[in-house]
């Protein structure tokens, strides 16, 4: 390799070390050069984006160039080391050294992003490294704090190109051997659940935003792209008709001349989206292909088989299925064995209790029926639903699991960074965005202090049945019946009754907030919402002979409990009438024993 990275990698270590990320000054300053380094190159980054991608600017600016501020929280312990594969902007607000390994796919955006973030960012806790597969396979083999990926990466060998989930199995089974933690964020197969809707505004919005999400995300390069659309087969040709016409309103009748349109990547994704394509009898449009260009148009499918390359495997490009009932009702289940056997990203997904006596799999008589056939699929990074129907959306919210879910809209939940970004099983796990990229990036270190002025003796042996108590009591924040054990009088039933009043008055409208316990006197500090009251005082004195309690609210007397040894004499004096009625009633049904004077 050109570049020594293990000394590169010592030198990071050794930064942070010395604790020069640690200063506050310190992350400030790099966020403040992330900042003008965005600042400084808005129109190199789009047009290296435009050179990758065929990236439109303004697309690039809505995507990855606008500023979109967040507070976040500072927390004292960040992770020492870390290296990310991909979004790199999420550590450096906690004090972070960070190796950042670009993406060999867009040669512009890495070689801008390796050639202008070292003039702006610190050199020596943050670095940038370029490289294909023998570069990352080498970070990767490294000892790490913290890894992050995020996308599509290229290590070892083509075929884990296709499938992040894939990328994101050998990334784990690399970090396994370092106990290092990941996380992932890697994408799936993100349908959408088109309902048939009753005005047609709402409909032509819809598939607007259907069109908009799959096509303007960089040509459906997006990890949370929608991948394939479910409708009812009465609203199926409808769908398609709407989806054609809103193509042709936002690209031209000729997609290829707009410079809305992005491209694909590298040669090897667009070689491997027009292997998708050549069965031609589920294209109802586009279709073409311009390998110079690295150009696939907006291309729609109707009801392509279930086993296909196209359902089975993250599309990640301008392909959308149209699916429906007429496909999902001919597979039988002898297509089931073939579809499981030929992909291992549905082994142990299938839901075989929804076979039916028949024969037939699934039956999508109704759109609340796509809820099972989303089940029974890899766990996906979002759902999104486009109805108005608000039963269906409870059941989609309870009945699904995924990332995400949005609701008449598509991928723009991405751009709310107080909402965490995440995906669960196949799609990911940890999660970023916001403060939730802070949490990430930080390890919270439990720290507790005591002081050496108070000690319980009761922790420390010898061990005996009094100790017992005392702890069984201190373990269960039960003050009182310590109190009870100190005096003795644990077991006197007149003394429990009239102490368990107290106790269950104040559990029930009280939360407990400190405890001062001396020799002679426990204060016990209670706050409370009822009725306006802000504090509860209970100060209880006791000698040999008697317990005196003294309960205030808000400075004002309201109970005095008197219990004299062995529990001879117990009265009750001096309740308020804002507390009156509870007392009493408690009085009446717990204490038996007891004799009570309220004054009002």
């Amino acid at each position: 390799m050109e570049r020594d990275l293990g000394k590169e990698i010592m030198e990071v270590r050794e930064c942070h070390r010395n604790g020069n990320t640690k200063p506050i000054s310190w992350r400030r300053s790099q966020l403040q050069a992330l900042k003008t380094f965005l600042l400084h190159y808005e129109v190199q980054i789009s047009r290296a984006l435009n050179l990758d991608l065929g990236k439109h600017y303004v697309e690039a600016f809505r995507d990855e160039v606008g500023r979109n501020p967040t507070q976040t929280l500072l927390v004292p312990i960040p992770i020492d080391n870390e290296t990310i594969l991909g979004a790199f902007n999420r550590s450096h607000s906690c004090r972070k050294c960070c190796r950042f390994k670009t993406i060999r796919d867009g040669p512009a955006c890495s070689s801008l992003l390796a050639n202008t973030l070292p003039k702006y960012l610190d050199n020596q806790a943050i670095k940038v490294i370029e490289g294909g597969p023998a570069v990352g396979q080498h970070l990767l083999q490294q000892k790490w704090d913290k890894i992050f990926f995020t996308g599509f990466q290229n290590f070892k060998s083509v075929e884990l190109m296709v499938g992040s989930a894939n990328v994101g199995r050998m990334i784990m089974s690399e970090a396994a051997k370092n106990l290092t933690p990941v996380t992932l964020e890697l994408g799936g197969k993100c349908p959408a659940i088109l309902d048939s809707l009753s005005w047609s505004w709402d409909t032509e919005v819809a598939i607007k935003r259907i069109v908009g999400a799959k096509y303007g995300s960089c040509a459906g390069q997006a990890c949370i792209s929608i991948d394939y659309v479910l409708v009812e087969r009465s609203f199926s040709s409808t769908t398609v008709e709407l989806l054609k016409a809103i193509i042709s309103t936002m690209y031209g009748d000729n997609p290829r001349e707009s410079h809305s349109v992005a491209r694909i990547v590298n040669k090897h994704h667009f070689l491997r989206l027009k292997n998708i394509l050549t069965d031609q009898v589920f294209i109802v449009y586009g279709g073409s292909t311009d390998e110079d260009s690295l150009y696939i148009e907006t291309t729609i499918l109707a009801d392509p088989p279930l086993e296909s390359a196209i359902m089975t495997e993250e599309v990640f490009g301008p392909l959308l299925p149209i699916i429906t009932v007429r496909n999902i009702e001919t597979l039988r289940k002898e297509d089931i064995y073939r579809l499981i056997s030929s992909s291992s990203s549905l082994q142990g997904a299938v839901p075989f209790h929804l076979l039916k006596n028949q024969g037939l799999f699934w039956q999508l008589n109704r759109i609340e029926d796509g809820i099972d056939f989303i089940n029974s699929r890899p766990k996906p990074l979002a759902i999104y639903a486009f109805t108005k129907n608000e039963v269906l959306r409870k059941r989609i919210v309870s009945e699904t699991s995924s990332g995400s879910v949005v609701f008449n809209d598509a991928i723009i939940r991405f751009a709310v960074d107080t909402i965490p970004f995440w995906g669960i099983g196949e799609s990911g796990m940890g999660k970023y965005h916001g403060k939730f990229s802070f949490d990430t990036f930080t390890h919270y270190k439990a720290v507790v202090r005591r002081s050496f002025l108070t000690d319980f003796w009761y922790r420390f042996p010898p061990w005996n049945n009094h100790k017992m108590e005392l702890l069984e009591d201190s373990f269960g924040y039960d003050y009182f019946g310590l109190l009870l054990v100190i005096l003795g009088l644990k077991k006197s039933r007149k003394a429990f009754h009239v102490l368990a009043v107290i106790r269950r008055w104040w559990k029930s409208y009280s939360n407990n907030k400190a405890v001062a316990v001396t020799e002679k006197e426990v204060v016990v500090i209670y706050s409370s919402k009822v009725m306006g009251v802000k504090e509860m005082v209970a100060v209880v004195t006791c000698n040999s002979t008697e317990m005196m309690a003294v309960v205030t609210y808000n400075s004002k007397e309201v109970a005095v409990v008197m219990v004299t040894c062995k529990c001879r004499e117990v009265a009750v004096v001096m309740v308020t009438c804002k507390c009156r009625e509870v007392v009493e009633r408690e009085m009446r049904e717990e204490v038996i024993y007891s004799s009570m004077v309220v004054k009002g």
